[in-house]
């Protein structure tokens, strides 16, 4: 029987694939499995996955044909999963010796349906601690409690997939896939998803995953259209939460948080190329204007000016056609 599956999306991280292949082998079990999902790579990063499989015990590549992006690479890794646990882990981070033998003992003690954990960020040769927005770890609480309040940084937002393990009983209930296509904040329907349908999670202060930033190759260091796959996924939890029997309690978190994303982005709107950012204006603009409107204008009254008056002047902008054509 296998107990734990990691499902590892791969593409274009040849430089750093080395790496996580390492950490792997060195968080080997004889009932674990590691689910490495080539998306389409041009560099030698199958090359180095075809060897892992010789040389990794448990390892099983999958490739796709065509590039699909992270939250379809997880999907395959999802559906080719066998364990009674699943974990993620990205093609250009790693794992300290132990981390999955460690973190799977700490969940089954809890008996949660899944954990979240703390991580080290990597940015070149800076070391810096991220920890979960939540309170006291290893405690186990209820997910739908730890989305509000709406005004501060909770457990949603933390929405690194990576920064957990999860009970297969979650997957078999249609709660761990992804969004298909969504190539940016795929995480973001999904642990919304995960907090509001899961019975019971857990935090831990392990500090054994480590996240790199910065890497070329990365959609958040790219400015094309596919960063703007974030309207989508937060559009996703809009109507979602809109849905759900809590919608009055939940809806301002969302809206608040989709505004601050909105903000974000906007403020740093250089960094698109030109046809891209007027497209992010066009389709920022219609998001605003398709939350619920008393909703959305409590939480620019309650927001600092600066942002505030960004989104209000975004609100304002004419729709076009510019923004429904990209979506």
């Amino acid at each position: 029987m296998v107990k734990l599956s990691v499902i590892v999306p791969f593409y274009n991280v040849q430089a750093y694939a080395p790496d996580t292949l390492r950490s792997l082998r060195a968080n080997t079990r004889e009932d674990f499995e590691f689910i490495l999902v080539d998306d389409c790579s041009t560099d030698g990063t199958a090359e180095l996955l075809r060897r892992a499989q010789d040389d990794i015990e448990g390892v099983v590549v999958r490739r796709h044909e065509r590039n699909a992006g992270l939250a379809t690479a997880r999907n395959t890794g999802l559906d080719a999963a066998r364990g009674e646990y699943i974990a993620f882990l990205d093609g250009d981070d790693w794992l300290a010796p132990g981390h999955y033998a460690a973190l799977l003992a700490r969940t089954e003690a809890l008996g949660c349906a899944f954990v979240r954990t703390d991580h080290v960020q990597v940015t070149g040769t800076a070391r810096t601690v991220r920890r979960v927005p939540h309170g006291p770890r290893g405690v186990v609480s209820d997910p739908r409690g730890a989305i509000l309040p709406a005004d501060r940084t909770t457990s949603v937002d933390y929405a690194f997939a990576w920064a957990g393990l999860y009970h297969r009983g979650l997957l078999d209930r249609g709660l761990l896939h992804f969004t298909d296509g969504l190539r940016t904040a795929e995480d973001r329907p999904w642990i919304w998803r995960l907090h509001r349908e899961a019975e019971s999670f857990a935090v831990l202060g392990t500090l054994s995953h480590f996240y790199r930033r910065g890497v070329a190759s990365s959609l958040t260091q790219i400015g094309d259209e596919r960063q703007l796959d974030f309207i989508r996924a937060y559009d996703q939890v809009i109507a979602d939460t809109a849905a759900d029997r809590d919608a009055a309690i939940l809806m301002p978190k969302a809206v608040r948080t989709y505004c601050a994303v909105i903000s974000h982005h906007i403020g740093s709107v250089e960094k698109f190329e030109p046809a891209v950012a007027r497209t992010l204006k066009s389709l920022g603009a219609a998001a605003l204007r398709g939350m619920p409107r008393r909703v959305l204008d409590d939480v620019l009254d309650s927001m600092d000016t600066e942002r505030a008056t960004v989104l209000r002047r975004l609100r304002r902008r004419p729709a076009t056609t510019e923004g429904a054509t990209a979506a």
